[in-house]
């Protein structure tokens, strides 16, 4: 075999889809886990800051912010990890590596074992959903902080009414309801959204929401292609012992009818 069969051979056996699917979650997986990571200590520095003056008004956020982290570190090792399984399984579905290793994907135990992936990663989809739907909410807030600031700058000649506007932190379950402002209206807010801190954390937050969707997206992918994959395996097997059968049947009317007939098939010494 020559160096252009065998890198042509090579590129055959990537698995192409799940290649784009493993580098989709791990791009997803690193903007959630990175950005979030820092949009959560940020907005726990702006709570403390413009929100609220007591400790123990936002103690109970800093312990869920805390956690939260804590399950990001977890995400993180798990998913890196699971990830190269997937694009292993990729690697071991793929035509040029079953005809290296024998069709071993063909048997029960394969089988299996791709069931096994594909019902998993469905499972970690729904989960998933749940956590991008979740990373709106941050989205969402400052997006509203965002849009009553800018009413605030328009409406900026006529103080009266820019003091009834405001964020109110306890109503999203930040604070609890005797925190002591809990909220900022009129200049103080316009104020706080021309802070570096709040440009910072909005990005973050809108990053990490874009890296949940891109993992959902991803594992949404994975499944399906392995499925796929599967499905020509089973077809492709049902084939081949469609054909030995046919083989055998007509090595038996050959036999019967003396040699008289011609086969479609090739026929060995053994078999006549």
């Amino acid at each position: 075999m020559g160096c252009y069969e065998c890198c042509m051979r090579c590129l055959g056996g990537v698995p192409y889809v799940s290649l784009v699917a493993t580098l989709l979650c791990f791009s997803g997986i690193a903007l959630f886990c990175g950005c979030g990571h820092q949009a959560l200590t940020e907005s726990e520095r702006l709570i403390e800051t413009y929100f609220t003056r007591d400790h123990q008004d936002y103690i109970t956020l800093a312990y869920l912010i805390e956690y939260f982290q804590y399950i990001i570190y977890g995400l993180a090792s798990f998913f890196f990890l699971y990830c190269i399984v997937l694009l292993a399984e990729g690697f071991y579905t793929t035509s040029a590596v079953r005809q290296s290793f024998g069709e071993f994907r063909s048997t029960v135990c394969g089988r299996c074992l791709s069931t096994m992936f594909i019902v998993i990663t469905y499972v970690l989809v729904v989960v998933w959903l749940l956590v991008f739907s979740l990373s709106a909410l941050p989205v969402y807030f400052f997006y509203n902080m965002a849009n009553t600031c800018h009413t605030i700058n328009i409406l900026s000649e006529t103080p009266s009414s820019i003091n009834q506007l405001c964020i109110d932190a306890r109503q999203y379950g930040l604070l609890p309801w005797n925190a002591v402002p809990g909220k900022a209206c009129g200049m103080t807010l316009s104020n706080v959204c021309k802070t570096r801190e709040f440009f910072l954390i909005y990005d973050l937050y809108t990053a990490a929401f874009a890296g949940a969707g891109m993992t959902v997206l991803a594992l949404i992918h994975c499944p399906l292609h392995l499925a796929a994959c599967q499905l020509v395996l089973k077809e492709r097997h049902r084939r081949e012992k469609e054909e030995r059968r046919l083989h055998t049947l007509f090595g038996r009317v050959l036999n019967e009818h003396r040699g008289s007939l011609c086969s479609p098939y090739v026929l060995h010494a053994a078999d006549v």
